[in-house]
């Protein structure tokens, strides 16, 4: 037998029993006639003690010992001498005496030690990954994340939710990235597609009557690596019949309530803060809100028309906006920091970056354009005070909102001002298509599958297809879930009517045949009776 238990289980009830264990060897050091070894495995570390009075046979072997040998030990588990104990191990008041020693392997001299991890470059960790994973934070990460969809599942079991594996191997449709492509040997010249999520598959499960269906799936995007995204990733797939977005979001809510108070021992309050799309984009300029940052963007379009500063007219004239930001405690910067933050702002895609400073009065280079009560209602409505800097960004609303919304969670932690916590906020109310300038026509903003609002489903149906003003004011179905500034999923109400999935195909410049080669077996299933259905995918790398 190679163990009685793992290391980190072991207590001080333990004291005087013999036992077995096996493991590595994470660090041996040498004290006074003694050899003490850091003994580890998965769970933890267990100090193990060879002294020639217990064993000499075992003592003389300890010498052999090197970093990362696979031991295995017995002996007696013993209290530790008063004043040695080591309150960052579990196992930091008990030592086990070794009176039996045997060496299971040896290694070799390691590229890198494993508990010197951050002086190491990442090529070398991941080359020699098997040896990164013995560190106690990466084993603690995989065993989190065993917990965390054990959980998962565990609760989706009890509300309902049955789990089903979708196909890996499937037919590309258009869903916003490319695929990974696998060629076909039985049908040469043809390729399957890896999924980019079971998106289809789990609408027709809802067809199908499963009613409840979840998966913890991988899914699959060619695209460029990026921090927040990669190319082969992990979702929790739900779907659900029969539920408005209400549902969908109470179920999501309480997973996540779960998973906090069983992982991290934390309480949530929910429901959570709800923001629609639009105030979302005016007040902070992202769908994706760090909630944390205790500043909002300020619309001054109409102060902005009060002055003679022609770079804010100029971009109101061309249909822009002029919008604003308090820099909490910025008014101290030196010129050269302000050239510094302005070159931020500009590689956000800004052409610039316009400053009020309140030091006494109203300190800036265009200052001079506007009136004081101008500059002073400015500061009202930026709530700026003595010591901060007003700033401001006049230009295309999306170079407007994404280089303040930036700047926003920049200046935040710049000064400290990043409130602790977790900050969930639902995104609702989004558009149901964006304009694509590349491709010149709309597309769908989360997928072609999200239903309408019911407000709209009429002028979806009925209206002119090619009236741009029409089409933008459409709202779906759509909500995203964020967390301090990232979206950790998105769902939606589908569409669950043939004519209205076969509308939106239009209106989506996919014409009848192409829409009856990619989706001719949704439209088919559509057919026979789909209830209303609705679902969500959450990111579990993301999450956990």
């Amino acid at each position: 037998m190679y163990r009685d238990c793992y290391c980190a289980e072991l207590t001080e009830a333990d004291i005087g029993k013999e036992v077995t264990l096996s493991g590595w060897v994470f660090r041996r050091r040498d004290h006074g006639g003694l050899i003490f070894v850091d003994l580890r495995d998965r769970t933890g570390i267990m100090q193990v003690v060879f002294s020639p009075q217990v064993s000499e046979k075992a003592h003389e072997m300890a010498h052999q010992l090197r970093a990362e040998y696979v031991i295995k030990v017995r002996g007696e588990v013993r209290r530790r001498p008063e004043g040695t104990e080591n309150p960052e191990l579990k196992t930091g008041t008990i030592e086990l005496y070794v009176s039996q020693l045997e060496i299971l392997s040896k290694a070799e001299p390691l590229p890198f030690m494993i508990d010197e991890y951050k002086e190491v470059g990442e090529y070398l960790r991941l080359k020699y990954r098997y040896l990164d994973l013995r560190r106690p934070e990466m084993m603690k990460n995989i065993i989190f994340r065993h917990r965390a969809t054990k959980t998962i599942r565990d609760y989706l079991d009890s509300k309902g939710f049955i789990e089903v594996e979708t196909p890996m191997l499937t037919k590309s449709t258009p869903e916003g990235a490319r695929d990974y492509l696998v060629p076909s040997r039985v049908n040469p010249g043809q390729f399957y597609a890896l999924p980019q999520s079971p998106q289809l598959f789990k609408q027709i499960l809802m067809i199908a009557g499963l009613d409840r269906y979840f998966q913890i799936v991988k899914c699959f995007r060619d695209e460029d690596l990026r921090a927040d995204r990669q190319p082969e990733f992990t979702q929790v797939d739900l779907e659900m019949s029969f539920v408005k977005e209400d549902d969908v979001i109470t179920v999501v809510e309480e997973l996540l309530a779960v998973l906090f108070r069983e992982l991290l021992g934390k309480e949530l309050q929910l429901p959570f803060q709800r923001l629609t799309y639009q105030e979302a984009m005016e007040r902070f300029g992202t769908d994706k809100p760090d909630l944390r940052v205790p500043l909002e963007l300020v619309d001054m379009d109409d102060l902005a028309r009060q002055g003679s500063f022609k770079v804010f007219l100029s971009a109101l004239d061309a249909g822009g906006r002029v919008k604003g930001l308090c820099g909490k405690g910025l008014a101290g910067l030196s010129r050269k920091e302000v050239d510094l933050l302005t070159e931020e702002a500009q590689s956000y895609g800004a052409k610039g970056l316009a400053w009020i400073k309140i030091k006494g009065g109203f300190e800036s280079p265009i200052a001079k354009f506007f009136p004081q009560q101008v500059l002073e209602e400015m500061a009202q409505r930026l709530k700026a005070e003595e010591g901060d800097m007003m700033l401001f960004v006049a230009d295309e609303e999306e170079v407007v909102n994404d280089t303040l919304s930036r700047l926003r969670v920049s200046v935040a932690k710049r000064q400290g001002l990043l409130e602790d916590g977790y900050r969930f906020v639902w995104i609702v109310d989004f558009p149901l298509l964006e304009w694509d300038d590349e491709e010149g026509r709309f597309q769908a903003m989360h997928h072609p599958f999200t239903s309408p609002k019911e407000e709209d489903i009429e002028k979806l149906m009925t209206g002119d297809i090619t009236d741009h003003g029409l089409l933008g004011s459409l709202k779906a179905r759509a909500y995203d879930i964020v967390l301090n500034g990232y979206e950790l999923g998105g769902g939606s109400i589908r569409i669950h009517r043939t004519d209205l999935q076969e509308r939106m195909f239009q209106v989506l410049g996919i014409t009848k045949e192409e829409a009856e080669k990619k989706f001719g077996f949704l439209l088919e299933a559509l057919k026979y009776g789909a209830p209303p259905h609705g679902g969500i995918a959450l990111g579990l790398d993301r999450l956990v």
